[in-house]
This record gives structure tokens, sequence and C-alpha cells, in this order.
């Protein structure tokens, strides 16, 4: 009996030694999963894929390693693909321990014996070997393979090493994982994948060199498809839908015609993500493929047809303005021409962009309430202090409506306008839209309303579609999903409302129709001929196009209307044709704007005196308000023809418009002179006006070399000489519109006045620094 308990105890210790062995093994296990190591992908190098929106591949980009290699989360997988390579490849993958003995012994059996060559690795056991680079074709490799499987199964859990797996499963070359072999052999994602395709990719990794997918499946791979096949049935008898579609031939691609589309815009998303430090992914961008291929096939078209120009190079951005997003961007009219700098993207390029920035100076002055689109500017010989500017014509048109001023592109009603604006003007606007390294407000002076300073095509088409949304400005993106970015007003939804109305209204180049259906567009031409711009807004989008050579030089063809504006045509007229204008976001109409009936010549209120009435846009409470006076009543001498100073029994009334001196002299000088009244003295209510020097300027003169200060006035047409005092004292008389040369005597404050002989006046008050 004393044996029996002592055998009894010895045995309750051997059970208890197993016991403690096995806690310790199990503690041991426990602490290997939970102690804090790697992800079995940690340190790998990916591939970037990029999409289109609608889900096209754009670039797949070899990673640091020269392999194809996209990372891809289980999750994200559809369920049939990891299902379906399990079945195939290790039916009993969640039950061993990352090693399968039966499966060994029957590989090794079938080697043995000569019959069908049966693999005998696990899953995990084919992830050991690719992750620490084993040989396993020997005995000792195989076990070193093994060893490294179990090591891997006491760390991670099941998914994490089907992940592992399927992100590095060989699939011929250097393509690795579902995610590349999805994208390389289907031309999409893992997760569009249908059955037959998923089949196919599950069986490839067993052999790929004799699987591999290529033009047409090979029988290898047809065979092993079928295989897997039948064991899918047996598992999922509903999936026999899928039948006729397994009899088809298997449509592949491969690596030899890798898609390389819209590549100025894939090179900058993959440039962002490479300045955001993100090592993988795939990228989703907004482009839409088919508006990509539109801008592309008509630039490229456009180009061979003016060939006999010189003009070789031309970029374009296409902006849907409810959301921002960039659905077409051509960086250079050929990606791989060098002699062009081709791979250079000419929209993120600096340029000068002429007159293109016209249009927000007049909805800078609607918000200020200096003019409304029928406000008569006068288009006249000028001078804004050393500046001088022209026409591109070399002419002058004298009066016209402010709305077609803007339309016709004249530069000095334009410089008046942008002389008028008080802050915010023109340069606090640019830089309130964003264009960056700008110079300071003294650099540019009023030369930057015709293009003295630098855009980018972005930073201009961010401006137009700012008028399509209301004054709402907001930075384009390149994303498929437009992060929550910065927006500011810039213009009251009334004025750009009536700015793009007056845009609206310049005539086709190519039929000179207007631009309908609603196409808002401006031209812009630089400096030299070097740059050829036309951006504007039709439908729901915003479209910028520049020609020119990003090496600066000039050619006489890079005029604005003549070489910009038809492009700019052709691809609006392209998309509509493609039906890829969803056309405008509808809008309300601004609440304070309003229809008002104004005089026709002048612009102002209709008197009894007006002949002929227009309808112009105001805003209320903003544009200006004020009778017309331009018109007067004279009598005419029904035998002779000539001006009568009062009413006759011979006379004739007739309204005739009393310009001012300037107006009248450039109406002489086009052999059209309006109707002189000063031989009856004028009405005498139209006081002098002073031109130059400017109102708010601080003039700099230099002590050395000091260069006399230009007073320039305009007056009433029967005005024949002006008078000017500076301080109250007498400088120089002159005729209106002619120039007086005052030398101050230093610096300070100074008033400047100039009067007619009938005793009316204008007063500036000016200051003077001195510099060395």
């Amino acid at each position: 009996m004393l044996q029996g308990l002592r055998n009894l105890a010895a045995r309750w210790r051997r059970t208890a030694r197993f016991a403690g062995a096995c806690a310790l093994a199990a503690l041991a296990l426990v602490l290997l999963r939970v102690w804090p190591h790697q992800a079995l992908l940690a340190g790998q190098p990916w591939s970037h894929a990029v999409h289109a929106s609608g889900g096209e591949l754009l670039r797949l980009t070899l990673a640091a390693d020269d392999q194809f290699r996209q990372p891809l989360r289980l999750g994200d997988m559809p369920a049939a693909l990891p299902e379906s390579v399990l079945l195939y490849e290790d039916r009993w993958y969640y039950w061993h321990p990352g090693v399968n003995p039966l499966a060994l012994v029957r590989s090794a059996w079938s080697s043995a014996t000569g019959t069908r060559r049966q693999g005998g690795s696990t899953i995990t056991m084919q992830l050991a070997r690719r992750l620490y680079r084993i040989d396993s074709r020997s005995v000792g490799g195989k076990l070193k393979q093994a060893a490294a499987a179990l090591w891997i199964e006491a760390r991670y859990g099941k998914r994490e090493i089907l992940e592992a797996y399927l992100n590095l499963a060989p699939y011929g070359g250097n393509v690795e994982g579902v995610g590349a072999a999805s994208l390389v052999y289907f031309r999409k994602s893992a997760a569009s994948l249908v059955l037959p395709e998923m089949l196919a990719l599950a069986v490839i990794p067993q052999n790929p060199r004799q699987r591999l997918v290529g033009a047409g499946a090979p029988g290898a791979l047809r065979a092993a498809r079928a295989r897997l096949w039948q064991r899918w049935q047996e598992r999922h008898p509903d999936d026999r839908r899928w039948q006729a579609d397994m009899q088809l031939a298997l449509h592949t691609e491969g690596k030899a015609n890798m898609p390389f589309l819209a590549p100025h815009l894939v090179d900058l998303l993959l440039h962002e993500q490479q300045q955001g430090q993100e090592t993988q992914g795939e990228i989703d961008s907004s482009l839409d493929l088919r508006a990509q291929r539109v801008l592309e096939r008509v630039i490229g078209d456009y180009l061979r047809s003016r060939a006999e120009t010189g003009v070789v190079n031309a970029s374009a951005m296409l902006v849907d303005t409810s959301t921002m997003q960039v659905r077409a961007l051509v960086g250079s009219a050929d990606y791989g021409n060098s002699a062009i700098a081709g791979q250079v993207n000419g929209t993120l390029g600096r340029r000068s962009p002429g007159s293109t920035l016209k249009p927000f100076i007049y909805g800078l002055a609607l918000d200020q309430g200096l003019l409304h689109p029928k406000t008569v500017l006068r288009d006249t010989p000028s001078a804004f202090g050393a500046f001088t500017p022209e026409n591109f014509d070399g002419r002058f048109v004298g009066p016209l409506a402010a709305e077609d001023a803007l339309i016709r592109s004249r530069n000095v009603p334009a410089v008046a306008v942008a002389a008028k604006l008080s802050r915010p003007d023109l340069y606090d606007f640019l830089k309130q839209a964003g264009v960056a390294h700008m110079e300071s407000r003294e650099h540019y002076g009023l030369a930057l309303v015709l293009g003295g300073g630098e855009v980018s095509m972005e930073e201009l088409v961010q401006m137009y579609a700012m008028l399509a949304n209301g004054g709402e400005w907001r930075p384009v993106t390149y994303r498929g999903v437009a992060a929550p970015g910065q927006q500011r007003r810039l213009l009251s939804e009334e004025a750009s409302y009536i700015t793009l109305d007056m845009l609206r209204r310049n005539p086709r180049p190519d039929t000179s129709a207007p631009g309908q259906p609603a196409i808002a567009w401006k031209t812009g031409t630089s400096w030299g001929f070097r740059d050829a711009w036309t951006a504007g807004v039709f439908g729901r989008y915003a479209l910028a196009v520049w020609l020119g050579n990003f090496d600066g030089a000039g050619n006489p063809a890079l005029v604005g209307v003549d070489m910009a504006a038809p492009l700019f045509m052709r691809i609006v007229d392209a998309l509509r044709a493609e039906r890829l204008d969803p056309g405008p976001v509808p809008r309300a109409l601004p609440q304070d704007l309003r229809l008002v009936e104004v005089c026709a010549a002048s612009g102002d209120l209709p008197d009894e005196t007006c002949p002929r009435v227009v309808q112009s846009w105001f805003i209320a409470g903003k544009s200006p308000i004020k009778r017309n006076t331009l018109h007067r009543q004279v009598w005419i001498d029904k035998d002779k023809g000539t001006l009568a100073c009062k009413q006759g029994p011979n006379t004739v009334a007739k309204t005739v418009e009393a310009w001012t001196s300037d107006v009248q002299q450039l109406m002489r000088q086009a052999g059209l002179p309006l109707r002189d009244t000063s031989a009856c003295g004028g009405d005498g209510d139209s006081a002098p006006r002073i031109l130059q020097p400017l109102r708010g300027v601080r003039h700099i003169v230099r002590a050395a070399h000091p260069e006399p200060i230009l007073l320039v006035a305009q007056a009433a047409g029967d005005v024949r000489e002006l008078f000017w005092f500076v301080d109250g004292a007498l400088v120089g008389r002159a005729a209106p519109g002619e120039t007086v040369a005052w030398k101050p005597a230093g610096p300070g404050h100074h008033t400047v006045r100039v009067a007619d002989s009938n005793g009316h006046a204008d007063t500036r008050d000016i200051d003077i620094d001195l510099v060395p």
C-alpha cells in the first residue's frame, strides 16, 4: 500500500511538472505574442498606384527595390480572394501552427515515388521563405523554413500572416502581391475583381513561371484555375452562375503596356505624397480620364494645324468649380519631347498673365461703387505719373461703356479704373487670392493691371472659379476626395455675377457671335509676345489655356485672341460634344442686383434730353447714381446747317453730346468732330478735372537730379485755356489735355489747383518726398 502511495505521488509530481511546463510554454507564447514587435510588413518598400476619378489606373510606380508591390489590407480585399487562395494553397491554414506535418509527408512521398509533385509548404512557410530569403530546396533549408514559420506563428495572428502573404506572394518577374497583380494584369484594384479573375490570381503563386498571366491565359493557368473552380463549387454551390464566365478566355494585360496617363498630374500627386512622407498606398485623383483625353487630343490637333506659326507648346487646366477638383490637366504638349522641355508642368510655372486680370479690376470697381456695366469710360491718351499706357492696337476709341472696355480689352480705361480703386486694389486682391512670390506694391505700380506681375495657371484658374462661386475663393484640389480647405470672400455675389455677365458678351473669335451658350472668357498677351492666354468659365467648369515657350522666347503669333482663344473654344466645344459638361450649378440671382435704365451715351440716369436708354445691372447701395448731364439742346439754322445761339423762325432743335476737351480732340483727330457749342458760350456747368498728378500717391523726387511733376487736366468742350496754381501761386497755363511741368522747390505737402476762364476749378493735394 505504501508503494502505491509512492507511485501516486510520483504520478502527481510528473503531472505537476508537465502542467508547469505547459503553463510556462503557454506563458512564453503569450509573451511572444504581446511583446512589442514590428508588423510583418514593416519596412517593406511599396509602389504607388494613382487612379482617375472613375477608378482607371493612371500609373503604377516601382517600389524602391524595383518591384511592383501594392499594399492592401485584408479587410479591403473581396472575401472570395483570400478564401480562394487558402482553398488552393492551404485548406488547413487556420488549424495548423505554421507547419502541416501531413502535407510535408505527402509532398515527400510524391517526390520520392515520382508521382505528380505536390507542395508541402503552408502559407506561413511560404511567407517565411520570402521574408527571410530562405533557400528551401534542400532538407536543411526546408527545416529552416519550418522553424521560421513556427516562429512567425508564435508572434503574429493568422489574419496578419495571411495579409502579409497576400501582399508578398510571387506573381511573376517583379510583381508581388495581389494588389499589384490585379493592377498589372487586370488594370483594376483588387476590390473590383470578379470571381474568375480572383481564381486566376489564387493559382499563379504556386508556379508563376508557367502560369504567368500574359496575352491570353496559357494552358497551365487555365488547367490550374479549372481545378480550383471545381473545389470552389463544392464549397459554394450558389456560385455556379459563374460557369459560363469560367469558360470564356481570360482577358489580361501585361507589364509591357502599363498605363502612363496624365503624366504631369500624376507627377504632381506623387511629389505631394513624397513631401508628405507617405511611403505607401493608392492615390485617388480627381481627374476625369475622358476629359483628359479630350484636352490632350484637341491640343495636339490644334498645334499640328498651327505648325506654320512656330508655336509648339501649350498647357491647359480644367476645374470643376462646384468642388474645385481638377478634372483635366495638360502640363505640356508632349511629355516625352525634350526639345520643348516636355516634362515641365506649365500649369505651375509663373508667367505674365497679360490682360486676363482685367475682369478682377472691374469686379473690384463694381464693389467699390466706381462703375456699373454701362458706365462710360474714356479711352483717350492718358498719363498716370510716369506710366503712359497704350492699347494693343495703338489706337484710342474715345468714350465707351465699361463692359465694352472689358470685352475689347482696352488698356487705358482699365488702368484708369485701377487708379481709382481704394483698398483692396488689384495688388491686395491678388495677395488674398493666394498669388505667391509677389514683389512689393511699389515694384509693380499700375503696370500690374496689364500683366506686369506673374501668376501660375493654377492661381489664375482659382480666380476665375471664384467668379463662378459668387466671389468665394477656394484652392483647387487634385484629389478624389476634396479635403476641407480654406475659403475667403474676394468679391460680392453681385459683383461676381455682373463680371461674368459682361464676359459672356465677349464674341467668339471663330464666329464673331457671343460666347454662347454661356461662355465667359478673357484673353491675355504678355509683353514681347511670350505668352498667349485665355481663361474663362462655362457650365460647371473653369478653364485656362496657355501657349508659348518654357524658355520665354517671343513669337509674334502668340496673341491671346488669335492663338489661345480658338484653342479655348475648341476645347469647350469638344467637351460639350462628348457630353462632359454637366451645366452650371443653379444659383439664385443675388438679392441686391437690380436692372436699371440708363442713358446709353453717358451711363447715367436718363433725363428728358437723353435720346436712347438701355438697361444696366446696378448693385443696390453701391453703384454710382447721377443724372445725365451729357446732352444739351441747341438750335440749328435749317438753311445753313450752322449753329444758332437761340431759337428763331428758321431754326430746328437738336440734341448734341457735350463731351470734355480730351474726347473732342480725339474725335477731331479721327475726322469725326462733335458739334462745338462754344460759340454760344456753352453752358459752363462742367468744371475742369485733374488727371495728373494722381490722387493718393506720394511723389519721389531725387535731390541731385530733380524731375518735374507733370500737371494735366481735362475741361468742358468750350474751354480753351486752363490756369495751374500750386499753393496759390500761378505756375503755368495750357490748353485742356496739354502738360505743364512744375519743379517742386522741396519736399512736403502741396495743394495743386486748376481753373478755367469761367471760374470753375478742381483741387488735389499731393505729398513730395526728396531722396538722395
